[in-house]
């Protein structure tokens, strides 16, 4: 019988930063599932683009800041695993989707507060949980904050704390599911070139010199410059990394 590659699901996989560790897992010989809130074709594309790597892959719709969904979505899970990848269970779960929204303190609606707290704090909270059920043990769990939980840039109150909230939570379950040999990092990327937050690092001349004058490396991040760490961080070379912050923006704000 032939051996069973892993499995990882990373949600939000199909644009972005979770693109770029998709791809960077499936290049270790890891299948990847990724999610898609709404943009099916670009999924699917992120899907053809990963098996010419030589591994399989399927997407599969999420709405990370609807929790009640997740009972329904783990049983799409357990279904696709089965029928796309013969297995059971999943060895990696990457729980990157998310979104940006810069308001002021003073500024920031309840609204904003509720959208950034489902999609980056409960969202992955409750999704996990209901993924230990499918999740082999040995295996591993990587969250995302962002520099913006150590440093503070105006405009980010709620997003930031949320990923403050993201950090400690890693450390429990680090602590919780170690009994399973379950590992838990959260690795936080400085500014990067994204259409994350309407493209406002990429797009905004002035902010891209800003950042790139206060980071050691003297550049903004790019998508490629993240995805390998979460790709290391599904390897068996990361084996005794556990409950860490590994902050990757170049240096910024040192």
């Amino acid at each position: 019988m032939e051996k069973q590659n892993k499995i990882a699901l990373v949600t939000g996989g199909s644009r972005g930063l979770g693109k770029n560790a998709a791809i960077k897992i499936a290049k270790k010989g890891i299948d990847v599932i990724v999610t898609y809130q709404s943009k099916k074709e670009e999924a699917e594309k992120t899907v053809e683009e990963i098996k010419q790597l030589g591994v399989n892959a399927a997407a599969l719709q999420l709405d990370v800041s609807d929790s009640s969904t997740f009972d329904h979505f783990i049983t799409e899970v357990k279904t696709t695993l089965k029928s796309t990848f013969q297995a059971d269970q999943l060895d990696f779960l990457v729980n990157n989707a998310g979104i940006g929204i810069h308001a002021s303190f003073a500024e920031t609606t309840e609204e904003q507060f509720d959208s950034l707290v489902n999609i980056h704090f409960k969202g992955p909270f409750f999704l996990t949980q209901k993924a230990l059920s499918i999740i082999n043990n040995g295996g591993a769990i990587i969250n995302i904050s962002s520099g913006l939980a150590r440093f503070s840039l105006p405009g980010y109150a709620a997003y930031g704390a949320m990923k403050g909230a993201m950090e400690t939570l890693t450390k429990y379950q680090a602590k919780e599911l170690g009994a399973k040999g379950i590992r838990v990092n959260i690795i936080a990327p400085g500014a990067i070139e994204t259409d994350f937050g309407g493209g406002v690092v990429r797009d905004n001349e002035q902010m891209n010199a800003g950042i790139a004058s206060q980071t050691a490396l003297g550049r903004v991040g790019l998508p490629d410059d993240i995805g390998g760490v979460v790709a290391f961080l599904c390897t068996e070379e990361a084996r005794w990394i556990n409950a860490q912050r590994i902050e990757i923006s170049g240096g910024m704000f040192l």
